[in-house]
C-alpha cells in the first residue's frame, strides 16, 4: 500500500473487479496493519470511525461501535457493566477496562447482526478488548491505535489475516463529498452537524423532566442514526444502543425493528436465560444462535431437532406470560428517529418496550397528535429541527 491508495481485490461482489480507494492530491489518513480490507470492510470502517469518534467527543467516554453492511448494529460509551450484562455479553471472565466495556456493549446490543461485524473503537485497543475479540467472530477493527500485547493478539486472528487499521484522530475530510451513482455524480455539503444538549431544547409535551444520563442516551442514540441507514430508528439505555431498526422503507417498520431487538435483548439477561446450560466447546456464535432460537414464540419443532447438540438438558421454554412479565420490567428507554413521527402508530410501540423519552426531528402535518399521544403515556419528547437521513 502506498500512502495515496489502495488497490482492492474488488468492490462490493466479486465480479466488480476494479477497485480502490485513494484521496486526491492527499495521503490516505490511516495505516493498514495488519489483513487486506476490503471495499465493504473499508465502508463499515469509516462510516463506523465517525460514530465513535463524534460519540467520544460528545460524552468524554470511549466509545465502540459494530458495524454489518454499513449500517450498526451496535454501538456504546464505556460505562461498567452490571454481572448479568457481563454474563449475557459472555464476558465475565475478562477484567473489564473502559474500551472492554464499550465493546462488549456495542457487541451486546444484536448478537446476532454483529457475527461478522467490522469494529471500531475511539481509544487505544488495550488487551481486554482484544480478548473480547480474539473469541469473537469479526472481519476487522479500526481504532486510534493498539497497545503492543493487544496488537499481537489481534494479528494471531483468523489465522493472521484479521484486518487492523490505525487511524488519524486529526484528519478532517473537505467540506464538499461527491460520489457517483450511475455514471452520475452527486455533490453535497459534509453532514459534520454536531450533536449535543442543543437537540433537547424544545420539549414539547407536558413532561419535561429529563436527567443528564437521559440526555447522554438521547445523544448517543442520535449520533448512532446519523451513520445508519435511513429510514432509522435507535433505542438506547444506560450508555449503549439496544435495538436499531435500519434501512426501512416505512418509519413504523423500523419502530418496530428497534423495539423487539430491545425487547431480545432484555430477554437475553432474563434469569433463565442466563442460567441455560450448553454443553462444553459448544462456540459463542452458536449459543448465540441457540438463544435467539430460544426466545422466539414462533419456533418449530424440526428447528430445535438440534438442541440436544447444543444444550446439556433440553430447556422448557418460557412462556408468552413469562416473558410479557419480564418485558414489563425494561422501561427509562430513550428513543432518536433520524425524521420526524408521521402517525402515533410509532409511539404506541415504543411505549410498549419502556420507552419514556423521545428525540425527534418535529415537522409532520401530525406533530399535534404525535404529542398528544405521548403525553398519554407520559413520556418526555424534544423535536430537535434535525433530519438526519444517511445513504
Amino acid at each position: 500500500m502506498n500512502n495515496e491508495e489502495v488497490i482492492l481485490k474488488y468492490g462490493c461482489n466479486p465480479h466488480q473487479k476494479t477497485a480502490r480507494i485513494y484521496v486526491k492530491d492527499d495521503k490516505l489518513p490511516f495505516v493498514i496493519l495488519n489483513g487486506t480490507p476490503g471495499y465493504i470492510n473499508f465502508m463499515d470502517a469509516l462510516n463506523a470511525w465517525q460514530l465513535v469518534k463524534e460519540l467520544k467527543e460528545a460524552t468524554g467516554l470511549p466509545a465502540a461501535a459494530s458495524f454489518k453492511h454499513v449500517s450498526p448494529a451496535g454501538a456504546a460509551v464505556g460505562l461498567p457493566l452490571s454481572d448479568e450484562l457481563k454474563k449475557a455479553y459472555a464476558v465475565e471472565d475478562i477484567e473489564l477496562t473502559p474500551a472492554a466495556c464499550a465493546y462488549a456493549r456495542a457487541r451486546g446490543a444484536d448478537r446476532m447482526s454483529s457475527y461478522g461485524d467490522f469494529v471500531a473503537i475511539s481509544d487505544i485497543v488495550d488487551l481486554a478488548t482484544a480478548k473480547i475479540l480474539k473469541t469473537s467472530v469479526s472481519d476487522g477493527i479500526i481504532a486510534l491505535g493498539y497497545s503492543k500485547e493487544a496488537l499481537e493478539l489481534l494479528k494471531s486472528k483468523k489465522k493472521g489475516r484479521y484486518c487492523i487499521i490505525q487511524m488519524d484522530w486529526n484528519y478532517t475530510p473537505e467540506v464538499i463529498e461527491k460520489r457517483e451513482i450511475y455514471g452520475i455524480t452527486f455533490e453535497q455539503k459534509r453532514n459534520d452537524i454536531l450533536i449535543n444538549d442543543d437537540i433537547l431544547k424544545n420539549i414539547v409535551t407536558y413532561n419535561n423532566k429529563i436527567t443528564e444520563e437521559v440526555k447522554r442516551d438521547l445523544i448517543i442514540a442520535t449520533i448512532t442514526l446519523k451513520y445508519t441507514q435511513s429510514n432509522s430508528v435507535c433505542f438506547a439505555l444506560n450508555g449503549q444502543a439496544i435495538g436499531i431498526g435500519a434501512g426501512q422503507q416505512s418509519r413504523v417498520h423500523c419502530t418496530r425493528l428497534a423495539a423487539s431487538k430491545a425487547d431480545l435483548w432484555f430477554l437475553r439477561q432474563h434469569p433463565v436465560v442466563l442460567n441455560l446450560q450448553f454443553k462444553e466447546n459448544i462456540k459463542g456464535a452458536d449459543k448465540d444462535n441457540a438463544i435467539d432460537q430460544y426466545l422466539r414464540d414462533d419456533i418449530t419443532k424440526e428447528e430445535t431437532k438440534n438442541w440436544s447438540n447444543i444444550f446439556t438438558k433440553i430447556p422448557e421454554k418460557l412462556t408468552k406470560e413469562e416473558k410479557s412479565k419480564w418485558l414489563s420490567k425494561l422501561n427509562g428507554v430513550s428513543l432518536s428517529s433520524d425524521a420526524f413521527f408521521p402517525f402515533r402508530d410509532n409511539i404506541d410501540r415504543a411505549a410498549q418496550s419502556g420507552v419514556k423519552y423521545i428525540v425527534q426531528a418535529g415537522g409532520s402535518i401530525r406533530d399535534d397528535v404525535v404529542v398528544k399521544a405521548c403525553n398519554e403515556y407520559e413520556m418526555v419528547m424534544a423535536c430537535s429541527g434535525i433530519r438526519l437521513f444517511h445513504h
